[in-house]
C-alpha cells in the first residue's frame, strides 16, 4: 500500500515508489528505470468506448457522428478523392467516461485547463461496493463501509485517487438500459466528506454517470464545489486491486472547458 504522504509530483511518486530498485544515477536514469518498471507492469483500460447510441444522462442529447466536408464545397473528404478523411464530432462534454471539473458546478471553479497535471496522475484506491448488494442492489457506500474497508486494506493514503467499484459498467454495452436505471448504487455523502477532508484525496471516480441519487446532486455538488474533479462512466474497476496501482487520466485542454470525453487507465503491480 502506498504512504500517506501527499503525491505533489508524479513522476518524483514513481521513483520514490521503486528507490530500492534503483541505482544511484543521474536525474534522468531515475526516470528511465522507473520507466522501465512501469512497462513491465499490466494496465487496465478504465474508460469506455463510446459512439452515437452510448448510455448519456437524460437531460443531454446523443453524439452525432459525421463526415468532415470541405467548408467551402460542403462534399467529405475521402481517402479515395483527397487522400485523407475525417469525422466531425457533437457531443455534449459530459459524454462518455469523462472528467467533471469544479467549473461545471461551480462559477468561480477550475476548468479543464486549469487543472494542475500533477492530478492527473495518482496513487488508486478502489473500494468495492458490490458486495452489500445482496441485501440492497442500490447501495450507498457509506462511512462505516469505508471504516470496515480500512480494517482490512489500511487507511485510505492522501494525495491518492478513489474509486467506487459498483460493476456497473458491464452494462454498458450488454444492457443500456438497465445501465441507466435510476436508483443505482452509488457514493453517500458521509463517504465523500470523510474522504476528502479526513483523508485528503485528490479526486474521485464510480462507474455511474451520476455520483448519486438524490434529486439535488448533493454529493456531485460536494465534491466540485470544493475544488476537486471526478470521473464519471469508468469501466473495468473489477480488474483493479483494492490498493497499489497508480492511475493516469487525461483530457483535451479546452479553453475554460467544463467537462470532457477522458481516457483514464491503471498501472497494476
Amino acid at each position: 500500500m502506498f504512504s500517506a504522504r501527499s503525491v505533489g509530483s508524479a513522476a518524483l511518486a514513481v521513483v520514490v515508489a521503486f528507490a530500492g530498485h534503483a541505482r544511484p544515477a543521474r536525474a534522468q536514469d531515475d526516470l528511465a528505470h522507473a520507466y522501465r518498471i512501469i512497462a513491465s507492469k499490466r494496465f487496465v483500460d478504465l474508460t469506455h468506448t463510446f459512439g452515437p447510441k452510448t448510455p448519456v444522462w437524460s437531460g443531454f442529447g446523443h453524439a452525432t457522428f459525421t463526415p468532415a466536408a470541405d467548408p467551402a464545397t460542403q462534399r467529405p473528404y475521402t481517402i479515395a478523392r483527397d487522400g485523407f478523411h475525417a469525422t466531425s464530432y457533437t457531443l455534449v462534454g459530459q459524454y462518455g467516461t469523462h472528467v467533471d471539473p469544479p467549473a461545471h458546478f461551480a462559477a468561480d471553479g477550475a476548468a479543464l485547463d486549469e487543472i494542475p497535471l500533477s492530478q492527473m496522475i495518482l496513487p488508486l484506491v478502489v473500494l468495492d461496493d458490490t458486495p452489500y448488494f445482496a441485501r440492497d442492489p442500490n447501495h450507498a457506500f457509506s462511512a462505516a463501509d469505508l471504516a470496515a474497508w480500512e480494517r482490512v486494506h489500511g487507511r485510505v493514503p492522501s494525495g491518492s485517487f478513489v474509486a467506487l467499484r459498483t460493476d456497473m459498467s458491464k452494462d454498458w454495452d450488454r444492457d443500456p438500459a438497465r445501465f441507466a436505471r435510476n436508483p443505482f448504487p452509488a457514493w453517500s455523502l458521509e463517504t465523500l466528506k470523510v474522504l476528502y477532508e479526513q483523508r485528503g484525496v485528490v479526486a474521485t471516480g464510480h462507474e455511474s454517470l451520476d455520483t448519486d441519487t438524490t434529486p439535488a446532486l448533493v454529493s456531485e455538488t460536494y465534491i466540485l464545489t470544493h475544488g476537486h474533479y471526478q470521473i464519471e462512466a469508468m469501466a473495468n474497476l473489477d480488474q483493479v486491486p483494492p490498493t497499489g496501482a497508480l492511475i493516469v487520466v487525461t483530457w483535451p485542454k479546452v479553453q475554460d472547458g467544463l467537462g470532457f470525453p477522458a481516457r483514464a487507465f491503471a498501472i497494476v503491480p
